[in-house]
C-alpha cells in the first residue's frame, strides 16, 4: 500500500472517530496504530457508579441501567440496586460549593438565584421515602414492539430524599397568578455535545411542584446524592414517571403554559388519550402527558425460580405502590388468576413511599407453579393481570409481576 492510500485512511478513520466522539481530535495522527480512545472505551459502571454486579445494563450512551426483582428486596433502595435512566451525558468537573439554581420565566416576578449553601441554610430541610419508576418500565413485554431501552420490571426505587420543599422556595422567589407549570434545565449534556441542545427538559404543573413531598433535594439515605443520581442538586416528584425528578439542577423555569422543553412533546412520556389498536400511529393532538403513575406491585423475595420441597411453605414478600394514590389491597394467586387471596399489606410510611405485603403460601402437590401478585388502588382500581393497552413508546406496564416456583 502506497503512502498515499495509507494517508488517506488514517485520516478518514480519524474522521469516523471524531464523528462519534462529537469533537475532532487533536494530534489523532500521532496516535499509537490501533488505539481507541478513552472516549470510546465503556468504563465498568458497576465500579463508576458503584452498582451490584447483577444489575442489567441497558444502554451506555446515556447509561441506563436496571435492576432484577430480587434485588429490590430492601424497604429503602440502596444505592448499589437503584436503577439509572439518563438521556444525556452525566456532567463533568461539578463543583458544588459554586453550584447555583436560578427561578426564572414567564411567570415569576423576578429572576432569582440561590447557591447550594443558601438552600440548605435559608430554607428547611425535609426527608421523605419517594417513589421513581421510570415510564417506559416494563417496555420490553409490548408487541408490536415499542422504541426505546427495553426495560423488564427494575427501573423502580424508593429511597429516603432529603432537601427543601420546593413550595417554599417559590414561595420566596415570588410567582405570579397565571404560573400554570414548572420546568427545568440541568447540567447534562446532549449526546451530540451542542451546547444549545438540552437533552431532556420536563416538567410538571404547578400543583405537583406545590406538594408537600416535592423537593429540591441534595441527600438520598442520608448521604450527597451520588452523580449518576443527580449531584449535587436535583427534583424530586415522587408518584410521577421519574423523568419529572430531573437531575443536576441548574434552572426551573415558572411558566404560563404547559412547558415546551425536550421531551415534552410528541410521544415522549405521553401516551394516547383513548385506547389504540396495536401499532396504530397516533397524531400528536391525540397524546397526553403522563402524569401520577398507575398501581402496581413487584415480588422482591423469593427470587424466580426457587424449588421448594413438597409440604414447604413459601414466604413471599414485596412492595406495591400507586402513584399518586395509596394501594388498598394486595392479594397473589398460584392458578394463573382464577382465584386470589390476601396479602398482609404494610401502610405507607409516608405519602409517595411505596408499600410493603407479605404473605405464606401452600402448594396442594409436586409440580411447576406461578405465583402472581395483584395490587389495588384506593380508588378501586387493580392490575391487570396481563399486558395492559399497547401505546407507542411502551409506557405504564403494570402488569402483575409473576415469579415461577417448583415444588419437587
Amino acid at each position: 500500500m502506497n503512502f498515499k492510500r495509507r494517508n488517506f485512511l488514517k485520516k478518514a478513520t480519524l474522521g469516523s472517530l471524531a464523528t462519534v466522539i462529537g469533537a475532532d481530535i487533536v494530534y489523532g495522527e500521532l496516535m499509537p496504530k490501533n488505539y481507541k480512545p478513552l472516549a470510546l472505551q465503556d468504563p465498568d459502571p458497576f465500579k463508576l457508579f458503584h452498582k451490584d454486579a447483577d444489575m442489567t445494563v441497558l444502554n451506555s450512551k446515556p447509561w441506563n441501567i436496571e435492576a432484577k426483582a430480587h434485588l429490590l428486596d430492601d424497604k429503602v433502595t440502596p444505592n448499589k440496586f437503584m436503577f439509572i435512566r439518563n438521556n444525556g451525558l452525566i456532567p463533568e468537573n461539578i463543583d458544588a460549593e459554586s453550584w447555583t439554581l436560578t427561578f426564572d420565566g414567564e411567570s415569576v416576578k423576578n429572576t432569582k438565584t440561590y447557591t447550594l449553601a443558601e438552600l440548605k441554610s435559608k430554607f428547611k430541610q425535609y426527608s421523605y421515602q419517594l417513589t421513581l419508576e421510570c415510564g417506559g418500565n416494563g417496555r420490553s413485554e409490548f408487541n408490536p414492539p415499542a422504541k426505546g431501552n427495553q426495560w423488564t420490571i427494575g427501573a423502580v426505587s424508593c429511597a429516603t430524599w432529603t432537601g427543601v420543599r420546593l413550595k417554599d422556595v417559590l414561595a420566596d422567589v415570588g410567582i405570579k397568578d397565571d404560573a400554570k407549570y414548572i420546568g427545568y434545565h440541568a447540567a447534562d449534556v446532549h449526546l451530540s455535545r451542542d451546547p444549545e441542545k438540552e437533552p431532556i427538559s420536563r416538567g410538571a404543573p404547578i400543583a405537583k411542584a406545590m406538594q408537600e413531598e416535592t423537593l429540591l433535594a441534595f441527600e438520598m439515605n442520608g448521604e450527597a446524592i451520588p452523580l449518576a443520581h443527580g449531584f449535587p442538586l436535583r427534583l424530586i416528584a415522587g408518584g410521577w414517571p421519574a423523568s419529572v425528578s430531573g437531575k443536576w439542577l441548574k434552572r426551573i423555569s415558572i411558566r404560563n403554559i404547559i412547558h415546551d422543553g425536550a421531551k415534552m412533546g410528541g410521544s415522549s412520556y405521553r401516551v394516547p388519550c383513548k385506547p389504540v389498536a396495536p401499532g396504530e400511529k397516533v397524531k400528536d393532538e391525540d397524546m397526553c402527558i403522563i402524569e401520577s403513575m398507575p398501581v402496581k406491585s413487584l415480588i422482591t423475595y423469593p427470587k424466580t425460580g426457587a424449588i421448594l420441597s413438597e409440604g414447604q411453605k413459601l414466604n413471599i414478600r414485596g412492595h406495591a405502590w400507586a402513584g399518586e394514590l395509596e394501594v388498598s389491597k394486595m392479594e397473589y394467586s398460584i392458578d394463573f388468576g382464577s382465584t386470589w387471596h390476601l396479602c398482609t399489606l404494610e401502610k405507607p410510611v409516608n405519602r409517595l413511599a411505596w408499600q410493603h405485603f407479605a404473605a405464606a403460601i401452600e402448594f396442594p402437590q409436586k409440580g411447576y407453579y406461578e405465583v402472581w401478585a395483584r395490587a389495588t388502588d384506593s380508588q378501586g382500581k387493580s392490575q391487570p393481570m396481563l399486558l395492559p393497552g399497547w401505546n407507542p413508546k411502551g409506557y405504564l406496564n403494570n402488569a402483575s409481576h409473576r415469579i415461577a416456583i417448583k415444588i419437587a
